[in-house]
């Protein structure tokens, strides 16, 4: 498996681009949080209103939720919600939401028994973030989480990073089974945590999550500017 990399001017414009056309197949597409995904979303929504795209074929899942109210301004869903769902209205697709509310396990639990009962859907796309830490969704480094192999999904009792509050997330074979991931990045500050997971004396370490994602996942493609893959070129200390 090998990682292809985008520098572009807009990682957001290029990943809308990437789910119009996922959408158009009919896909299944897993949804992440955070501002970059928030600017694709909304890239996204101005596409399907531009060509009147038909989303009825399309089911939207989510990466990993925080365990707080869907109506929490920390809440992924209502990032989705304000940014996707609600300006498409009823055009909008079905969106499978993670039920954080019900705390880290409850809601693993749940989450799990509806991919299962979707029949283990395969997801065409899958959207993530990577922290400054190297975590993708929910997956922090060191944490017992990054070793499950047999469920789904599973709870986060203490974050890594903030906000501290509980979380729901899919595990590292669940992300990897999708048949295409794009890791979205953006500024500066993601450019040490890049060059760990993906450049070319990166190695599958658990003190970097999202490197876990790329001897399992089928295809990876970085999306990032300029100033987040300035590391990737060294492969030593940066001068």
């Amino acid at each position: 498996m090998t990682v292809s990399f985008e520098i572009v001017d807009d990682p957001a414009r290029g990943c809308a681009a990437l789910m119009v056309g996922a959408a158009i197949a009919g896909g299944d597409i897993v949804l992440t949080g955070g501002s970059t995904p928030r600017g694709a979303y909304q890239h996204f929504v101005q596409a399907v209103q531009r060509v009147d795209l038909d989303l009825s074929r399309t089911t939207l899942w989510i990466g990993d939720e925080r365990c707080v109210d869907p109506t929490d301004d920390r809440s992924n869903y209502k990032m989705i919600k304000e940014s996707l769902l609600d300006p498409l209205g009823d055009r909008a697709p079905r969106f499978e939401r993670m039920k954080g509310e019900l705390g880290p396990e409850a809601g693993a639990q749940d989450y799990e028994q509806r991919l299962k009962a979707a029949d283990s859907p395969v997801f065409d796309l899958l959207l993530l973030g990577i922290g400054p830490d190297g975590h993708c969704a929910s997956l922090f480094p060191g944490q017992p989480s990054l070793n499950e192999r047999q469920r789904l999904v599973v709870g986060v009792p203490e974050a890594g990073l903030e906000p501290f509050v509980p979380r729901v997330t899919m595990t590292v074979p669940t992300l990897a089974s999708a048949h295409k991931i794009v890791f979205l990045a953006v500024g500066d500050s993601k450019a040490d945590a890049i060059a760990r997971a993906f450049g070319p004396d990166a190695e599958p370490d658990p003190s970097t999550p999202s490197s876990l994602l790329v001897p399992e996942a089928k295809a990876i493609r970085v999306l990032v500017d300029e100033a987040a893959a300035s590391r990737l070129y060294f492969t030593g200390e940066p001068q």
